[in-house]
Formats: structure tokens, C-alpha cells, sequence
């Protein structure tokens, strides 16, 4: 099993093809240095939120605070990381087809049409 150190990720490039399938710096969000920041930084990054390697200097542990909340984010690595995590964490709000509700509530009826249930019309003369 290899040994992450914090050269090896810092060497290593970041992306998410999940949320940023064209990149970083195509996706609009990020200005040129935020998406080259993620890019050179991401991983090292990722690493240092999960736990998976301890921060090792002044500037990791700075990083660590401020993903955490815990002081204001100084670098434009650290804003960058900070506004990647709202972009990939913010609530998806319905699509363009609709919003279907999760549940209905014990007092509503279910709303769908069955085609073999008979079908009555009043029309006023």
C-alpha cells in the first residue's frame, strides 16, 4: 500500500467529473486563479478535511480553521476550497420537469389518473 504524503498530493491534480465534467475552469464558477488554485491544491486539500493525512505546517493547519469555520479563509486556495464546498453541498431545487413531493401527508389522496376507473362530467345547461 503506497504511504500519501503531502508532496504527493500537492504533485497530484484535482478534479470532480462528477460536478465539474469540463473542468474547473470552464464551469463559470471559479475565476482563473481559484480553478488553478483547486487544480494544484484540491487534493491536498481533500486529504487534510478527511482526516486522511494530519496538517503538517503553519499554512495546512490555517486551512484546516477556515474549512472548519473556524477563522476566515486569508489565501485564495482557501476561499476557492471554501466556495467548491458550497457549490457541490448546495440543495438541488426541483428540475424542469416538476418537483415531485417526497411523501404525501395521511390526509391527501393520491392525485394520480387511473385510465380503467370510469370518468364522470357535469355540464351545466
Amino acid at each position: 500500500m503506497a504511504i500519501i504524503t503531502r508532496d504527493s498530493l500537492v504533485k497530484r491534480v484535482f478534479s470532480d467529473v462528477k460536478n465539474y465534467p469540463y473542468g474547473f475552469s470552464r464551469s463559470g464558477d471559479f475565476s482563473i486563479n481559484e480553478s488553478k488554485a483547486l487544480s494544484q491544491y484540491g487534493a491536498l486539500y481533500a486529504a487534510l478535511v478527511d482526516g486522511v493525512i494530519s496538517p503538517e505546517t503553519q499554512e495546512d493547519q490555517h486551512f484546516v480553521e477556515s474549512a472548519f469555520g473556524k477563522v476566515e479563509p486569508e489565501t485564495v486556495s482557501e476561499r476557492a476550497w471554501l466556495k467548491y464546498q458550497k457549490r457541490i453541498n448546495r440543495p438541488k431545487l426541483g428540475s424542469i420537469y416538476g418537483n415531485k413531493p417526497s411523501h404525501l401527508n395521511d390526509d391527501e389522496e393520491d392525485a394520480t389518473i387511473n385510465d380503467d376507473e370510469a370518468l364522470e362530467v357535469d355540464i351545466d345547461s
